[in-house]
Parts: structure tokens; sequence; C-alpha cells
């Protein structure tokens, strides 16, 4: 649950409007499935056309007036997620009152699942209701150019992080009128490592008058447990959380009254701030599974419990290409590391790393033991990135040594053969034809082991990725490139470490059933589960025999049972739509999911058929898929036409995020970024200028002698002052350059006589007429009057001022018996927008903005660093775009910030020369 409410003046040309206009941001949500991630709904209200300067200024100026002059009141949010037998339904619903005298333009946003189903959109205005319609995509196409080319934004979807999308839309609402906003989307849920999880995410940011999140669980194969928890909860909160847990029920609600919200007693902050999360799992009993039917339709659930572990033959083959140079390099080692370190001593393995050419550990698969895996962790930490890409050459190198070894018997008969390949890019040695690669990997592999594909970042083919490991028993999936990125190679792979059965096939009568889901398996992994639906012939029947065949660990599985209707006890009298076609609605779900593969990795027969029968069953249930949209007509005048919501698939997602990623910002930009911009100064040292209202930022260097002081900020309005001093190399390299770093810093603010001196070995305050001294070598937390204080061990320093700006301080170690380096201090700002426009300093002229524009583009001295003029403060500038890195996340490796270079220590950019910068006293 994200619920945030910021409100604005509205004016025009820099002049306030004489009439009070307000925004009002109301984000909530909810995320019904096993992934972690987050969902937010928004009503935004607003008036006239403001410029974004007229905004960051409304919004400064607003801080000063009182709450009672905003002319809107949400009225209640909601949340209501009901999970039947896995499959969630979600509602949200949001209430709004224009109290002004004027008409005022409300927004409604909301990120939900991209592996959910949007199934129902409304709008009640008036007494009058405006109802979504779920359309074939074509024909809502002409209606979408239409609302294109009068100039509005048609759609209503976009990605949204790895795992969202965000669908949101407006409508004008009458003086003294309210506005009902209601969102439906389903899901089945996805067991992963033995658990489902709900996830809601709470940040309100203010108060709410009726804030509400309500959770209903059935499941007849009764609940084995159940955690609700949330990370903002204090003593006081924690007894608001009412979970209720019956044998086959749960009930889970948190619903805090507005005083129960306040940070304090008459103060406008809010407690609510971070993730509200349900974990539970289900009873497992028969070898068979569980079997619900109800209604005529069927679900089948099989995740048998206490089944060894099947053994697994793995090759790796990893990208070695020029491409992969860097942090993924270095993250993809790592994990792999970490990922041999949890091989089975059953198990065996390969590693194969692939550019132009191909180079294998061994000749053929070795077993897991201790000393083979040592040895396979060193091959993976040598070695670095050259050449282009030979994926057709990488693969079937692995594919080959794999059947080789199964055909002189060097692996275990009852075990699982699998190969995974990790690449970043576009095939563009060798073999490059996509189309022709994915024939020779089929081929090759001829159905006798899975290929699993992780695509790299944005540059990677992922459709290609994708259709490929489909084809190969296997699936691909999409790691992103990020400071966690060996985290998400390593969740994946811990999925899929540990085989239970293999060729796994769940029968059922043919005069029974008909409409089968998928009923063939080539795996089922520990913790995850099979899921298959169908529809029965006779609706009198009420039972029917289930067999359930596998090849297990040490012999063949078979199990048998006998499928019984579902006992009609009604859980929830009010939630009578849940339990009157929860089956036929899930196994609509899985069946249109499963057609939309088909329609991409099945032959062109296939393909077409498919794609005719998820259309026919998408209208039919009212989803929301790649293949249908909902139009959205609104209540207003004959010019505007109606919105469309798509269902985005994972290419255009892909494509969304390239676009921005490739956006370098040439023209100056007037969009307003919601993400806080971030200036700091890191390494030796480099300023880094981040402007999420331009989606850019810009660098550049201050090169000095060693035990220079600088004045990095200084507020005469605030009294808040930053000083930092540099420190050179311990010794002369041999290139004769001596790098800089800034390794002691000094903070005063005068109004709250607070100092603060903090270097690589200690930190030195002197808060209420004192002085002490603590250690990087402690976590320690401080509060004081003016000023709160926090120390991670050894790696950072967090200095909360009151009632004003946040410093993060970064400590970097450098190995003791380094020859050159010595430790350094990393200085990053937060709330910089709080303090004063007179605010100036090497970074502090930068805080409230800076206007600039780039043109001419041109290549520079190295290929993938062009070049380009920006004009900036009435100068001419040569700029070079590269990239700086953030370390807050990846303390190690850092975050990569792509950004304009201004060179010569950012002559022009800054105001006057560096050396006006320079100060004799650190305090």
């Amino acid at each position: 649950m994200f619920f945030s409410v910021l409100s604005v003046f509205s004016g025009a040309s820099g002049v306030m409007s004489g009439r009070l206009g307000v925004r009002l941001l109301l984000l909530l949500g909810c995320v019904c499935h096993w992934l972690p991630g987050l969902a937010l709904a928004a009503v935004v209200i607003s008036e006239g056309q403001e410029s974004p300067q007229d905004t960051r200024l409304a919004a400064r100026s607003l801080q000063k007036r009182s709450p009672n002059e905003i002319e809107v009141e949400v009225l209640s949010v909601t949340v209501d997620c009901t999970v039947t037998s896995r499959f969630a339904h979600t509602v949200m619903t949001s209430v709004a009152l224009n109290k002004a005298n004027v008409s005022q333009e409300i927004f409604f946003k909301v990120e939900l699942p991209k592996t959910a189903f949007i199934t129902n959109f409304s709008m009640e205005i008036e007494g009058q209701v405006y109802v979504g319609e779920v359309k074939e995509k074509e024909k809502a196409k002409k209606q979408y150019e239409k609302a294109v080319s009068s100039g509005q934004t048609a759609g209503l979807v976009k990605a949204s992080g790895r795992k969202m999308e965000s669908f949101s839309v407006s409508v004008n609402i009458a003086a003294k009128s309210n506005v009902t906003f209601i969102l439906t989307y389903e899901e089945l849920l996805q067991r992963k490592l033995g658990q489902y999880e709900i996830l809601t995410r709470v940040q309100p940011k203010s108060l709410v008058q009726d804030f509400k999140i309500m959770t209903n669980i059935y499941e007849p194969q009764g609940i084995a447990f159940l955690d609700a928890h949330a990370t903002f909860l204090t003593n006081d909160l924690l007894p608001l959380v009412d979970k209720t847990v019956t044998d086959k029920k749960a009930h889970i609600s948190f619903s805090p009254t507005v005083e129960q919200q306040r940070k304090c007693p008459g103060c406008d902050g809010t407690l609510i701030d971070g993730d509200f999360v349900i974990k539970y799992d289900v009873n497992r009993g028969e070898r068979f599974g569980d079997i619900q039917i109800v209604n005529g339709y069927f679900v089948h659930f099989f995740a048998p419990p206490d089944l060894p572990r099947v053994p697994k033959n793995i090759v790796f083959v990893t990208d070695n290409s020029g491409s992969m140079s860097g942090r993924k390099l270095q993250q993809s080692k790592d994990a792999l590391v970490h990922i041999l370190s949890d091989l089975h001593e059953e198990d065996y393995f390969a590693v194969i790393k692939f550019d132009h050419i191909v180079l294998p550990w061994r000749d053929s698969l070795s077993k897991a033991t201790k000393e083979n895996v040592e040895e396979g962790k060193t091959f993976v930490r040598k070695h670095h990135p050259v050449g282009g890409t030979d994926i057709n050459l990488g693969v079937l190198r692995g594919v080959d040594m794999l059947v080789k070894d199964r055909q002189e018997n060097r692996l275990p008969e009852r075990s699982v053969d699998m190969v995974i390949l990790l690449t970043d890019g576009m095939p563009v040695s060798g073999e490059t034809n996509t189309k022709k690669i994915q024939e020779n990997v089929q081929s090759a592999i001829g159905g006798k082991m899975s290929l699993f594909s992780l695509g790299f970042g944005n540059d990677v083919d992922y459709s290609f990725l994708d259709v490929m490991s489909k084809q190969n028993k296997g699936i691909a999936r999409r790691i992103f490139e990020a400071s966690d990125a060996a985290l998400q190679l390593q969740g994946f792979y811990d999925e899929i470490a540990n085989p239970l059965l293999s060729e796994v096939e769940l029968r059922y009568p043919d005069n029974a059933v008909d409409s089968l889901t998928k009923n063939h398996f080539n795996h089922l992994f520990n913790g995850s589960e099979i899921v298959v639906a169908g529809r029965l012939t006779d609706n009198d029947l009420d039972n029917f025999l289930v067999e359930v065949l596998g090849q297990g660990f040490e012999e063949d599985y078979k199990a048998e049972g006998q499928a019984s209707t579902l006992d009609q006890e009604v859980p929830y009298p009010n939630e009578e739509y849940i339990f009157g076609d929860f089956t036929e609605r899930l196994w609509a779900y899985l069946t249109i999911q499963q057609l939309l593969d088909k329609s991409k990795s099945g032959d062109p027969a296939e393909k077409v058929n498919a794609t005719a029968k998820a259309l026919e069953m998408s209208l039919q249930y009212n989803f929301v898929t790649p293949l249908t949209s909902m139009v959205v007509t609104k209540p207003e005048t004959e010019e505007t036409g109606p919105l469309i919501a798509d269902k985005l698939t994972e290419d255009k997602r892909q494509q969304a995020e390239r676009n921005r990623n490739s956006k370098t910002n040439i023209s100056c930009g007037t969009a307003v970024s919601s993400k806080i911009p971030s200036f700091a100064v890191d390494g030796d040292p480099h300023f880094i200028i981040e402007l999420p209202e331009k989606n850019d930022a810009l660098c550049f260097n201050i090169n000095d002698k060693p035990g220079t002081i600088f004045t990095l900020i200084k507020d005469t309005k605030s009294g808040v002052v930053v000083n930092g001093q540099t420190i050179g190399d311990k010794k002369i390299p041999p290139d004769g350059k001596i790098n800089t770093y800034f390794w002691r810093f000094g903070i005063t603010h005068k109004t709250l006589r607070v100092k603060l001196e903090v270097s690589t070995s200690d930190i030195n305050v002197f808060q209420d007429s004192k002085w002490m001294t603590m250690y990087w070598s402690n976590s320690i937390s401080l509060k004081g009057t003016n000023m709160d204080l926090h120390v991670t061990k050894d790696r950072s320093l967090t200095v909360t001022l009151k009632d004003s700006v946040k410093f993060v301080i970064l400590l970097h170690k450098v190995w003791a018996k380094h020859p050159y380096h010595q430790d350094y201090l990393g200085f990053y700002t937060v709330d910089s927008h709080l303090l004063s426009p007179a605010v100036h300093g090497l970074l502090g002229q930068f805080y409230h903005g800076v206007e600039y524009e780039v043109s001419e583009l041109r290549p520079g001295e190295v290929p993938e660093k062009p070049d380009a003029t920006m004009y900036v403060k009435g100068h001419e500038l040569n700029v070079t775009r590269g990239w700086q890195r953030d370390f807050r996340q990846d303390i190690k490796n850092g975050e990569n910030v792509p950004c304009w270079f201004v060179h010569s220590n950012g002559t022009g950019l800054i105001d006057g020369d560096a050396s006006d910068y320079v100060v004799s006293s650190l305090l």
C-alpha cells in the first residue's frame, strides 16, 4: 500500500493565481502474488496547467499554509484482496470529494502486478456510472489513434519497475461533487520456495481519513501456516493487525484511525511507512494432490510432500563478451560462485565461457565434490571479457557436452539434465540469425534436456531467448542491471535447484473432463506447485478417478485418487462472486496464459489457432490481455475521446525501458519526475548532479593539491555550511598522476548550534554544548535535540538536521597495504530542497536546478562516449557523455549514473573558478 498527499497551488507564467488551485495526490496499492512487488493507486486533483517551476515554488510555499485550506477531501481508500484456492481477486476503491467552488481534474493511478489481468474499471460521478469495456485490440486501436490525434495521452497502462505496470486515468469533477474509482484485477498466486506471498506497500506520507487493508483467504486444503507482519509496526500499532486463522480460513485486516496514524499528538506526520506482508502455505496430504470441483469446473493442485530430490546435471553457459565488462561480469561471477557452493555432491556440473570462441572449464561434466567445486570457482573468477557474442556456439557446446556424457554413461541414470544460459546481448558473432539459432538448439536438444535462459540488461533480445527456452522445456527470465543483479541470478537458481520429479503427467478420464489446461510438465521443483484445471463433460458428475505419473529419484512415481465435489459451505457470505465461479475463472486465466505462450513458440498453425482462441476467451471473460484493450470513455466534452488500457508484453516493457534509458536529454525538457534529486561527491573526486526533472545528470571533477579545503554547501540564511578536505595518494604512482579524494568533512549549523567533523578514522560531534567521539568500527544511533546520527559499521553515516537537510557520508576502506591509495569518504545530500534559495557552494549552487541545453551530438575520442555542445549559464561548452558511480546501494561496485561530463574542473558550469571555493578552515 502506498498512500501519499501532496498539495500545491496552481498558477500561470510564474504568477500565483488569486483563486486557490489544489493538487492532492493519493497513492495506494496491493499486490497479491508471491513475488515481492509494489502496487499503487493514486488520486490527483489539480486545476489549471502550471509550469514545473511554478509547481516547485508552490509546493514550498504551501508548507507554511494551513491544511484546512485544502478543498478536496479523500473520503475513503480501500484495498480488498480475496484469495480462494490461490486465485486472487483484488478490488481497489478510492472516493474523493471536490469541496471547492470550481471544477477540478482528478487523476486515478494504480500499479498492479504484471502477471494480473484487469477485469473491470469503473467511475461513479454524480450517480452516473462509467464502465470500461474490453474490446479486441485492433478494434480499440482506431479509438486510440483518434484520442492521440486530439492531443491526449491515450495509453492508460505503462511499465513500472520490474514486476509492475501502472494504470492511470483522469476525470474532471464539478464543484461540490465526488467521484468513486474502482479497479478490479485477478491472478493465480504461484508458490515459490514453499509459500505464497501477499505484499502491500504502505507509504502514506500523510494522514488518511478512512484507510483499510483487508485480506480474506479460503483454502479447502487447510492453512498450514500464516504470518502477517509489517515493517512499520510499533507497539501501539501492532494490536491493530487483526488476524483470525481457522482450519481453512483466514481474515487479516489493518485499519488505523487518523489519530493512530499520527507520529505525535497534533502533528500531521504518519507512522505508516513500509511493507504489510502476508505469507502462507497449505496442508499437503494426498499423494495425488488436491482437486476441487465447483459448478462444472475443477482445479487440481499437485505438490506432494516429502519427495527426495533428483540429482541434476547442469551446464552453465556464460557470456564472456566485451559487453559484459565491468559490474555485470563481476556480478555474474559472484552469483555463479555462490551457486556452485550450493550444488549437492551427487550433482554433476560444467562451466562454459563464450564470446566469439568457446572456452570450457573441462571437456565433460564433473561430480560436485568439494575439490571440483573449488576448481570450478577458480575458473569462474578468471578471465576478462573480450570479443563478440556467439550464442549459437556457446549453447551448442553445452548441449553437446551433456549428450556425450549421457551416451558414455558418465551421468546417473535417474537425473535431470539442464543448460543455463546467461547473456547480456544480441548474437553478433558466428550464426546471428535468431530463427536459425533456435532451430539449431532445438534440433540438438531433441527434447532430451531443459534450457533456461537469463537475459542480463536491456540490450538482450529477450523475445529470442523466451521462445528458445520454451521450445526446449525451459523458461527465460530477465535479469535487471542493478546492484542486486547477483541476488536475482541466485534467486532464479534457487527455484530450480532441487528437482523432485520429471516428466509429470496428470491424467483424467476422457469421458469425464475436457478443455484441459496443460497437464504434462517437464519438472516439479521443490517448493513449487503444478496446477491443472478443466471443465466437466457432465455437470451432474461429482467424482472421477485421477492418476499422476512421473519419474522420481529411485523409482517411477504413481498415485491415484478419487476427485469429489468441494464442500459448498460458504465461508464468507458476502463474497458470493469468488465462490460462485472462481474455478471457471481460474481455468480461463490459466488457459489464456498458456495459449499466449503457444502463440509465440508453436508451429505456424498452432500460433494462429492459439491466438484466435486466446482472443475469444479474453473477450468472453472480460480479461485485459495482450490481445484485448479496455476502452474507458470519460464523461466530458465530445472532443475528449476515449482512453485505452492495454496489457503489456515483456517485449513492450523492455522496449519502454530501452527508450527511457536511451534518452540523453538533448533538449532541456519540462517533464517533472517524482524521483528525489541527488547531489554527491565521491571518488577522486567526482561531483554528480542528478536532475530527475530532466531525466539526466551532470558531472565534473575538481583537481587540486592534497590538503585543499573546499566549500561544498553554504546557506547563509539557514546557517548550514559543509566543507571538505582532500587527501592524496601515499606516493606518486608510476603514471605520475596523483589522485585526490575527500577524507574529512566539516558540517556546521549555526542556528541549531551543532558541529560535526567526520574523517576516515572517527566522527566528532558537538551538540548540546559538548563534544563526543564515535568510531566507524561500531554501529550506533545518536538522537539529539537538533541532530540525529546513525552509523552503519564501517560503511556509512547518516546526518539528519532538525527540520532541514539530510546528509549521507560513505566510508571507502582501501586495503591497508595498498602501495598508493588510502581510505576516503563520499558525500551525498538528501532533501536538499529544504535549504534556502541562497544556498551556494560547489554542490549547493545546483540544489534548486540548473537550466541548460545539449545539442550537436557527435563522436568522441571513445566510441561509447560521444561529445556534444552544452549551452549553460551563458557559456558554450564541449561535454562528453559518460558515467560516474553512485555507491549508496553498492559500496563495493557502485551503480552507474549516466551523465554529461564537464571538463576543466567544471569551468563554465560552476559559478566562477574552482579556486573561489577554497577556504582555510574545515569548521
